[in-house]
C-alpha cells in the first residue's frame, strides 16, 4: 500500500505538531479473538485514542463451524460495543475505561476474492484520500528508497566478510551476523 507517513508536505513545508494532525495511521490488525489479548486494552483504556475497523464476515467458509463462527461475530461485536459505552462505575479504577473510542464495523456476508478486493481498494482509497488532504504525496518511498541503497553496501559484506563504513550499531550487527553464520 501507499504510505502517509510523511512529515513534509508535497508544497516542502514540514508538519509539526501545531498542526492539529499527525499524519500515518497505521493499517494493523489481527484476525479473531487474537488481538484481544495482544492490544485491545489499548484500544480500550490506552492514553492515545485509537481510532479502530473491525472487518466482519457474517457467514465463515466451514458450515460445521458455524457455531464457532457465531462466537466469533459476537466477540467482535461486543468489542465495538463496550468500546463505545466504556465502563466507568462500580468497579475498581484500573477497570474503568471511558468508551466514546471511534470505530467502523465492515460488515460483509463472506471474505471472497471479490470483497478481498474491495477492501483492499477501500484502504488504498482512504490512504490517497488522507495524503489529498494533508498535502503529503501517498506514493513516494524515500525510506524504505534509503534502505535499499544501503542493502546494497551490507549485502557484499555479509557474503565476502568485508568491512564496510557503518555506525557502531550496525557495523556490530554485521560483525554478529558474520560469526553467526561462520
Amino acid at each position: 500500500m501507499e504510505s502517509n507517513g510523511k512529515r513534509v508536505r508535497r508544497d516542502g513545508t514540514v508538519v509539526t505538531s501545531g498542526t492539529g494532525y499527525t499524519t500515518g495511521p497505521i493499517v494493523w490488525g489481527e484476525p479473531g479473538t487474537n488481538g484481544q489479548h495482544a492490544f485491545y486494552q489499548l484500544l480500550h483504556q490506552g492514553t492515545r485514542l485509537v481510532p479502530a475497523d473491525f472487518l466482519v464476515a457474517a457467514h465463515g467458509h466451514d458450515p460445521a463451524l458455524d457455531h464457532h463462527h457465531r462466537i466469533l461475530l459476537a466477540n467482535a461485536l461486543a468489542q465495538t460495543e463496550a468500546l463505545m459505552v466504556g465502563q466507568t462505575e462500580g468497579v475498581p479504577p484500573h477497570q474503568i475505561f471511558p468508551g466514546n473510542r471511534p470505530t467502523n464495523t465492515l460488515l460483509y456476508d463472506r471474505l471472497t476474492p471479490t470483497t478481498l478486493g474491495a477492501l483492499i481498494a477501500l484502504y488504498e482509497h482512504k490512504i490517497f484520500v488522507q495524503g489529498t488532504i494533508w498535502g503529503v504525496n501517498s506514493f513516494d518511498q524515500w525510506g524504505v528508497e534509503l534502505g535499499k541503497v544501503l542493502a546494497k553496501r551490507i549485502l557484499p559484506e555479509l557474503e565476502a566478510g568485508a568491512r564496510g563504513e557503518h555506525d557502531a550499531s550496525t557495523a556490530g550487527l554485521i560483525a554478529r551476523v558474520g560469526a553467526m553464520r561462520g
